[in-house]
């Protein structure tokens, strides 16, 4: 994967087309000069070349690379870009809003944005619903013959219907064994659990399909545990804000090549 190098320099444009750095966008610069301000090695820039990040360079008639200021932001708007989405996805996207209309590439960033929200919603959730859980598994639970219980029983031990814990599992959410040739559910010590974090959530005001997503998290985390799990959830939440900054932060050169004209203009 491609990354910036530590020290990159921020170049932005003014109204009349002059780069902050005093570059207008039609001046000539040579790799070296579009790596020392876009914060990339000259190998780097050839590269995203190369991949399709920025439009081909101008050749001079002894062959070297023309750039100009512009390509330096289409490459800024890259490596924001690629922090938040993923530098696979950024090259799809650039490529594709250097030829969007403004409707159809405003529509697209909006989506980054809104995908990184709806992440941070699910995130969030998750969590509260570890907390719920949490202290749901500190209440001892139902007592009980063996390790198994019916459905009467475990109804009964979370009062609720037995058609409530039928409807959980038709909506996937507790999976109760089948025995005897009768196929009478039995809730062994996972279901039971299963049925009390269901329980508990539900009580907390979660809707089913929030619950199944909830479920399905907690499965994908089983055997850390939940405090495992707690500390996994809040390192994704950082990696969200992260990304969600960089993208913030992309927004100017996003912005500038998507109005550039299609592509950034070829020094000659």
């Amino acid at each position: 994967m491609v990354q910036a190098s530590p020290s990159s320099a921020h170049v932005g444009f003014a109204v009349d087309g002059t780069a902050s750095g005093g570059r207008r966008r039609t001046e000539r610069l040579r790799t070296v000069d579009v790596a020392r301000e876009a914060g990339y090695s000259v190998q780097q820039v050839r590269d995203l070349e190369r991949l399709g990040v920025i439009p081909q360079a101008a050749r001079s008639s002894n062959g070297y690379r023309s750039y100009t200021a512009a390509h330096v932001q289409a490459l800024r708007a890259y490596r924001g870009l690629a922090a938040a989405v993923g530098p696979v996805e950024a090259r799809r996207r650039l490529a594709e809003l250097r030829t969007a209309t403004i409707a159809e590439a405003a529509a697209a960033i909006s989506a980054a944005h809104v995908r990184l929200a709806r992440e941070r919603d699910e995130a969030l959730r998750a969590q509260q619903a570890l907390r719920a859980i949490q202290g749901e598994t500190d209440t001892p639970g139902p007592e009980r013959d063996g390790d198994t219980m019916t459905i009467t029983q475990l109804a009964a031990a979370l009062d609720v219907r037995p058609s409530t814990l039928r409807f959980w599992e038709e909506e996937g959410l507790v999976t109760p064994e089948r025995v005897t040739s009768l196929r009478a559910r039995r809730y062994g010590l996972a279901a039971i659990g299963e049925a009390r974090i269901v329980a508990a959530l539900r009580n907390a005001g979660y809707g089913v399909p929030a619950v199944r997503d909830i479920m399905g998290s907690l499965h994908r985390f089983d055997g850390q545990g939940l405090g495992e799990a707690e500390h996994i959830l809040r390192q994704r939440l950082d990696r969200i804000a992260s990304r969600t900054v960089a993208l913030l932060r992309a927004g100017a050169d996003l912005a500038a090549v998507v109005t550039s004209g299609q592509e950034p203009p070829v020094a000659r």
